[in-house]
């Protein structure tokens, strides 16, 4: 069994792209509806995430993509950890886990001293991951996003 790697989406490679965009489709399709914000941000990671200063994560085993997460800057010191999907057939890979560990990797590289995201309470295991990734709940915060009603932090 091939190992998996986490790579930096590279603007100039379309499979990846495309990865990017199919994976964080399908993930927030099949839990949510996928929003007006979500759209643009798939078409054009490089405007949305890596042209602010973010990232954008694949996860891959060989020539698979098998999960993504996107950083993007939202002042102070501080990242969002974002669109983060893993496909259907990785389930159950751990995929999630290592994908979450190389983002808040990835966010200290970046210099931030706090990482939040937004997500919604049904998703257990993912609430569960992040927890341990050592995510903390924020109470009282609003949203952009219709889906989410939880949000999280971390301060490094």
């Amino acid at each position: 069994m091939q190992k998996i790697e986490i790579i930096d989406l590279d603007p100039q490679n379309e499979a990846q792209k495309l990865a990017f965009k199919q994976i964080n489709y399908e993930w927030i399709n099949k839990y949510f509806k996928v929003e007006k914000g979500d759209l643009d941000s798939l078409e054009n990671p490089e405007k949305y995430f890596l042209a602010t200063g973010g990232a954008v994560l694949l996860a891959r085993r060989g020539e698979e993509y098998l999960g993504t997460s996107a950083l993007k800057p939202i002042g102070n010191d501080a990242y969002e950890l974002c669109k983060m999907g893993v496909t259907e057939s990785a389930r159950g890979l751990g995929i999630g886990g290592l994908i979450g560990e190389a983002a808040v990797e990835k966010a200290k590289e970046l210099g931030a001293k706090r990482l939040y995201l937004e997500t919604n309470s049904s998703l257990t295991p993912a609430l569960t991951l992040y927890e341990k990734l050592g995510f903390r709940r924020i109470e009282n915060f609003s949203s952009s996003y219709q889906r989410a009603d939880v949000a999280m932090e971390m301060w490094f």
